[in-house]
């Protein structure tokens, strides 16, 4: 035992050998291998979009043409309510005008008596004195007509028989000529409507294909019944319909493009927002590839093939019709080939 202690102390007094470290293995890095696309056919589609709403098909807005700038003496209706055709929805403050028309209809009455003097009178006058009493009397009835046409178009009136769907002014406003009072619509009939930027328009004509993705009601098939009336710019450099001071612009159907539905679905009411896509393009079986594959340089167009071996080659393509995602090959590719991507 003795002997075993001795040679236990002596082990424990030598010192020890280092562990020899463990290095990871070292993998090489693999190069990045660039995306490869088949060649193939499909029926390609070009699109435009916009958004747009539900609105009736017969709908306008309604005010005064009086240059006069007048304030509304008395409105007649709320948003909601039905009206009858010639039904009166406001009215001018023309109370002085009205006051002037009696004092002018009586002397009117007294102009007629004197003119119809003067016409018996016509055998003892000149010429030139029996045409100018005829001018005179002509110009004083003239501004009689005028003065009763003034307080007629005081009176704003719904020109059908319709819903008031909204109400701009109020009772005590200034109402500035052809600055919107109010709304009507016949809610009896909806149609799609849609806004497109001006190049978008451009590429668009009745009759095309359209996609519409109404809020709650999913997507419907249509076709486009109706453009965009263009918009053109007065003097003052404002667009059609705004005339600069801050006053709601004339909004009609004739402002929107139009979109008829094959089946229009029920439950909804004016003013559901929606979406529209308008097919301008459409290509039967066209050889595409992805625009990811698709190089150009210096006006060239062209593609790396990669053939069955791995190998590659740059060909020239011609190409045509282009969406979001791919491209139409005219020239330079056949289906089934595989081409490289960037």
């Amino acid at each position: 035992m003795a002997a075993t202690l001795a040679v236990s102390a002596g082990c424990s007094l030598l010192p020890k050998e280092e562990e020899e470290e463990i290095l990871p293995a070292i993998t090489p890095p693999k190069l990045s291998k660039k995306p490869e696309y088949e060649v193939k056919t499909q029926t390609l589609e070009t699109r435009v979009r916009g958004s747009g709403k539900l609105m009736a098909t017969k709908e306008e807005d309604l005010y005064f043409t009086d240059e006069a700038n007048r304030r509304i003496k008395s409105l007649h209706v709320k948003s909601g309510d039905q009206v009858e055709q010639g039904q009166v929805i406001a009215e001018l403050d023309v109370s002085e005008q009205e006051s002037e028309l009696r004092s002018k209809r009586l002397q009117a009455r007294s102009e007629e008596l004197t003119m119809i003097e003067t016409l018996r009178k016509a055998d003892e006058m000149s010429v030139e004195a029996l045409e100018k009493a005829k001018i005179d009397f002509e110009l004083k009835r003239e501004e009689f007509n005028k003065l009763e046409n003034t307080i007629a178009k005081a009176k704003l009136t719904a020109p059908y028989a319709g819903t008031i769907v909204s109400v701009y002014l109020k009772k005590g406003d200034t109402a500035e000529a052809y600055e919107a009072v109010a709304t009507i619509a016949d809610l009896s009939q909806l149609t799609v409507v849609a806004s497109l930027n001006a190049d978008d328009v451009k590429k668009v004509a009745v009759g095309m294909e359209a996609m519409v993705d109404i809020n709650a009601a999913g997507q419907h098939k249509g076709k486009v019944v109706q453009l965009p009336m263009p918009k053109e710019e007065d003097n003052s450099g404002m667009p059609d319909g705004d005339n600069g001071s801050g006053s709601k612009p004339i909004d009609t159907i004739e402002n929107y493009l139009v979109v008829a539905l094959d089946e229009f679905p029920q439950g909804l009411n004016r003013g559901t927002p929606l979406s529209v896509s308008v097919i301008t393009q459409r290509k039967e079986n066209a050889v595409t590839i992805p625009l990811a594959a698709l190089r150009s340089y210096a006006g060239r167009n062209y593609v790396q093939v990669v053939d069955e071996q791995g190998n590659k080659k740059e060909i020239d393509v011609e190409i045509g019709q282009q969406t979001a995602t791919d491209v139409e090959i005219i020239a330079g590719l056949t289906p089934g080939q595989k081409v490289v991507g960037r």
